[in-house]
């Protein structure tokens, strides 16, 4: 449970603390007053990643140098400082240099927000950050493997482009580094879509009212178990592409609904609430994983649901999660059972209401 949180020159906000409700956590206020920078904010502080940016130096208030986090979690107190192109961790005082050490001490982490149906009507990219985010968290190994098979991958890609005739020696060297690292990955996403299928099947027929099946299947990004023996059966392809033409940055995941495919098939509203489902669904999962429930960041999603898919919604959510809710109208919370803290957001200041 994330209990105090306190930002200075983060986004928009100068400075905010807040003393957090141990269940459900409402942000209410007119658009772009900060609102999804306060999930941010919690995301960052607990993963070392943002949902929204890649940039780390747009956290940083305009005209200020370092932008701070901090926060306590389980009475650990962690603080994350970040300038242009250094950042600073510390666990309850203690520096830490390595981002393992310090997300040893944080929250699971699961993100809702308007951009999750990409997942079913985007491309394969946004699948696969979907597998990303939660085999880091599930996986102790997945991180490191992650980056050293992305780091493999552009040079191995530079090779493939930098010269008329291709370094076939140095790409093969690498093809090996992309085997030995992509095993892990394809080893973690195969354990993580086994554990999270059951969940989607069921969540998605109890937000649809029986009447939805879903499915979901890994699309693997290369056939057998031997990537580094694929790609040089493939070469041929490669010299014409000059990228790698196989390996898990290729693999998706196949999503159905009632044994169609949901991308060309499904209405908006069956799109949405599968959707719902593999969140959902990633945090039951987490949970069952880890031991922990997982803080839920849910950016604006309620406003748009009926009640009865808002009930169904709140009904399937791990019951130990902390809840962080953004939305810009209360009136839907009437219909509702939740209880917690309530804060008014306006021109990055922030106040307990309710």
């Amino acid at each position: 449970m994330l209990s105090r949180l306190f930002l200075r020159d983060y986004r928009c906000f100068a400075t905010a603390t807040l003393a957090l409700h141990p269940r459900v956590n409402i942000f209410y206020g007119r658009n772009a007053q900060g609102k999804t920078s306060l999930l941010e904010a919690v995301c960052v502080l607990m993963r070392l990643q943002s949902p929204r940016t890649s940039t780390k130096s747009e956290w940083i208030r305009f005209e200020a140098s370092t932008s701070l986090i901090e926060g306590t979690v389980n009475d650990v107190d962690l603080r994350y400082a970040q300038n242009a192109t250094v950042r600073r961790l510390a666990v309850s005082g203690a520096v830490c240099t390595r981002s393992d050490e310090y997300l040893k001490n944080t929250a699971l982490i699961v993100w809702l927000d308007h951009a999750d149906m990409n997942l079913v009507r985007g491309g394969a990219e946004h699948r696969r950050r979907f597998l990303d985010f939660a085999a880091a968290q599930m996986f102790p190994e997945y991180r490191d493997a992650l980056k050293a098979y992305e780091r493999s991958l552009r040079s191995r890609n530079y090779l493939l482009k930098r010269d008329d005739v291709i370094p076939w020696k140095q790409v093969d060297a690498y093809a090996v580094l992309l085997q030995k690292h992509g095993s892990v990955l394809r080893r973690c996403r195969e354990a993580l879509l086994t554990a999270l299928e059951p969940h989607v099947v069921a969540v998605q027929q109890h937000l649809s009212g029986n009447t939805e099946v879903a499915a979901l299947s890994y699309a693997r990004g290369y056939e057998g178990d031997d990537l580094a023996a694929v790609l040089h059966e493939r070469r041929a392809e490669e010299e014409r592409s000059r990228s790698t033409v196989a390996g898990p940055h290729r693999d998706d995941v196949t999503l159905e609904i009632n044994a169609r495919a949901a991308s060309a098939f499904a209405s908006e509203g069956q799109q949405r609430t599968l959707c719902l489902a593999l969140k959902i669904a990633q945090a039951r999962v987490l949970e069952e994983a880890r031991g922990q429930a997982p803080l839920l960041l849910m950016d604006d999603i309620f406003g748009e649901l009926d009640k009865a898919r808002r009930q169904a919604v709140l009904t399937a959510l791990p019951a130990e999660s902390q809840i962080f809710i953004t939305t810009t109208f209360l009136d839907w919370m009437e219909q509702t059972t939740l209880n917690g803290h309530c804060y008014e957001v306006s021109n990055g200041a922030v106040e307990q209401r309710l």
